[in-house]
């Protein structure tokens, strides 16, 4: 089941990896956080990987964190060197945990990449998007926020 607007941020356990670091809802306490699912076999997460380094790099003294989600799609996903790899490719430096076994997705009831969950200060789920437009729906409800903030 989809997450509710105002659930809290759902831990990050089970990543089968972490790359660039590991955090906890706990570490991200008074931070807005946005958490992006992606997958190596994604052609529209590739395409959106810039505007997300530009969230982390931009957005980092507004208080804003960003932490990536790869969620394998097929078995081939699941190729750790391609997605360290790709992790290299699109410049990630934010944590990135590698969701192999879906433990996380399951968590936070996803099936999509990309997706974007976007969370307050207080760790409740504000905004949810996925798909080809994600990142451009995501946009005003980051917004809104750090105004709000």
């Amino acid at each position: 089941m989809p997450m509710r607007i105002g659930t809290p941020l759902p831990p990050f356990d089970g990543a089968t990896e972490w790359r660039n670091g590991s955090v906890t809802p706990e570490d991200l306490r008074g931070h807005i956080v946005l958490v992006h699912f992606w997958a190596v076999s994604c052609g529209i997460c590739s395409e959106q990987m810039p505007r997300v380094n530009a969230w982390r790099d931009t957005l980092a003294e507004k208080g804003v964190r960003v932490v990536s989600i790869h969620m394998p799609r097929y078995e081939a996903d699941t190729d750790l060197a391609a997605v360290e790899a790709a992790i290299a490719k699109y410049g990630l430096t934010q944590p990135c945990a590698i969701d192999n076994l879906h433990r996380i997705a399951d968590a936070f009831g996803n099936e999509f990449v990309p997706a974007f969950y976007l969370f307050d200060a207080e760790g409740k789920l504000k905004s949810f998007s996925a798909g080809e437009n994600a990142a451009r729906l995501v946009q005003p409800a980051l917004e809104r926020l750090l105004g709000s903030a």
